[in-house]
């Protein structure tokens, strides 16, 4: 039982290192810093949505909504280029990811909804918005050199996208990790009501959580409209699977409590390594959807069912 505990407590680096290893005998002209660049920037959108989520699950929320922020965001950026300019409408575009957040928060904090209900509610209301804005075709923006920009591959490792993540990540697992606001988090998580008994407002921690994913996913749509120089109302239809996918594998539990950054990077880089691996072999997107979700099942019933051992020092500290 100990072992078993232990795997799952490691998962995610079986799982990772599972993946590359297949994925390099069975994918011809895998290993490569040109492949590892193509899916790390690829995984990059899902990751800095994941941050977000990340942040929300350990609260013990859950945000539906993120691929409709993502695409709403999007499209605002780009609209409104001619009337602002480019990087005024970008960050409008992720101001009003935030705005999104703040709508979800107050439906969950205030009005009590459950977070499911009410995300699930506003991931239609958003989607229909991106699609009333943009009479549902996609909208062109105004530089195009920026999209080259934005793809180029620096040190053959790197583009502007997955930059940003990795040092996102980085500046998360040290919130998390090192600071009391980041040790409030998963007290919340654990047990809100112990949380209020210690003097800590689990309310406006929700809320802001709210916000703070909204927001990434904001800031996700708003580098994908920019990198394709394009506003779609489909972008980030399939994204909250994947997103929830690469959290859960990353160790952070639905229920709240516990997680991680760095176990959120590792899920990334699995799912983004496990996405290019599947491409290169000509997968269809409905058969990478269909293994996204039972991995994402498969890591649910194992968490349910598996000896919980001990809990993360961050959670463990937290909750004293």
């Amino acid at each position: 039982m100990n072992m078993i505990a232990t795997l799952i407590r490691y998962r995610v680096g079986i799982i990772l290192g599972l993946t590359l290893a297949v994925s390099a005998i069975l994918v011809p002209g895998f290993v490569s810093l040109s492949t590892f660049s193509l899916g790390f920037d690829r995984g990059s959108t899902i990751g800095i949505v994941a941050i977000g989520l990340t942040v929300l699950l350990i609260a013990g929320k859950i945000d539906l909504s993120v691929g409709s922020v993502f695409a709403v965001t999007g499209i605002i950026a780009i609209m409104l280029q001619p009337a602002l300019g480019l990087w005024p409408a970008a960050f409008v575009g992720v101001l009003a990811g935030a705005v999104c957040g703040a709508f979800n928060g107050l439906l969950s904090v205030v009005f009590k909804v459950n977070a499911l209900v009410a995300t699930l509610a506003t991931m239609l209301i958003f989607r229909s918005i991106a699609h009333w804005l943009t009479d549902s075709q996609p909208q062109p923006g105004t530089d195009i050199m920026l999209s080259v920009r934005l793809a180029t591959v620096y040190f053959d490792l790197f583009t502007v996208r997955s930059a940003l993540f990795l040092g996102a990540i980085l500046l998360l697992h040290v919130w998390l990790s090192r600071t009391i606001a980041g040790r409030n988090l998963f007290a919340v998580g654990s047990n809100p009501v112990a949380a209020e008994a210690s003097g800590i407002s689990s309310d406006r921690i929700t809320f802001l959580g709210f916000v703070f994913a909204s927001t990434m996913a904001g800031i996700a749509g708003v580098l994908q409209s920019l990198a394709t120089n394009t506003g779609s109302p489909v972008f980030g239809s399939e994204m909250t699977v994947a997103v929830i996918a690469a959290v859960v594998v990353g160790g952070t539990r639905i229920e709240g409590g516990r997680g991680s950054a760095l176990g959120t990077l590792g899920g990334v880089l699995t799912i983004a390594a496990l996405t290019t691996a599947m491409e290169f072999q000509s997968v269809p997107a409905y058969v990478q959807r269909v293994v996204a979700g039972l991995i994402l099942i498969l890591l649910v019933v194992l968490d349910r069912t598996a000896p919980s051992g001990k809990r993360p020092r961050s959670a463990a500290v937290a909750a004293e």
